[in-house]
């Protein structure tokens, strides 16, 4: 298991922005590829932003330009600043750990092992 916490979410009008956090425990975190998850209400969970050890990202289309995605491996904590959100963003973010075999691709990082948070509530209103 690899802990994960995130934290940073809440509640904004659109074209507001947010910084999501997450803090990993594993003392290993520069090994992992890390990325960001969303889920909306009735919809399926959709890669949003990733990046590899070497700090090289993706990003899902809908997000570019207004996200980025960084890294603190001394802290091992990820973030996602989000910018120009819009009602669209609104949905439970989640982080994910991967390792093994991990790639790059769409706005996630996968792996053979893949590690998740218990997700932070975005709210964007119009």
């Amino acid at each position: 298991q690899v802990p994960l916490v995130e934290s940073g979410g809440g509640s904004v009008q659109a074209g507001g922005s947010l910084r999501l956090s997450c803090a990993a425990s594993a003392y290993t975190y520069s090994r992992f590829c890390m990325g960001w998850f969303r889920q909306a209400p009735g919809k399926g969970r959709e890669a949003v932003a990733g990046i590899s050890i070497y700090d090289t990202t993706t990003y899902a289309d809908s997000v570019k330009g207004r996200f980025t995605i960084s890294q603190d491996n001394a802290k091992k904590t990820l973030y996602l600043q989000m910018r120009s959100l819009k009602p669209e963003d609104t949905a439970m973010y989640y982080c994910a750990a991967s390792l093994g075999g991990t790639y790059l691709s769409g706005g996630g990082c996968y792996g053979n092992d893949n590690y998740w948070g218990q997700g932070t509530q975005v709210t964007v209103s119009s």
